[in-house]
């Protein structure tokens, strides 16, 4: 019989945490480029591993936004229809004068 009313006798992490952890591991080892294999990451301390994923984080973000900032495209509004944020293209007379004389 156990002595605690708990379902299980021992302490049990919730499968929200594991998602959590693997899912850091797996940004670890994936925008590492090779700095760290699965096990290096796994066996890190947690505070290690924490550090280490928020700095990649955060080295991501700035270069995402040095790269909008110097590529001087607008950022694509999702409440926009796509047409207005796609740049006007000029069809050929070619073009046209084909899709009359089929008809």
């Amino acid at each position: 019989m156990y002595l605690c009313q708990l379902d299980f006798p021992f302490f049990t992490l919730n499968s929200e945490y594991r998602k959590n952890v693997f899912e850091s591991i797996h940004d670890i080892v994936f925008h590492g480029k090779g700095g760290y294999d699965w096990q290096t990451a796994y066996n890190m301390p947690i505070w290690l591993r924490r550090f280490t994923h928020k700095s990649i984080s955060d080295f991501y973000a700035k270069e995402k936004e040095e790269y909008e900032k110097h590529s001087g495209k607008k950022k694509i509004d999702p409440n926009n229809p796509i047409k207005e944020n796609l740049p006007n293209v000029n069809v050929p007379d070619f073009v046209s004068k084909l899709k009359s004389s089929k008809k």
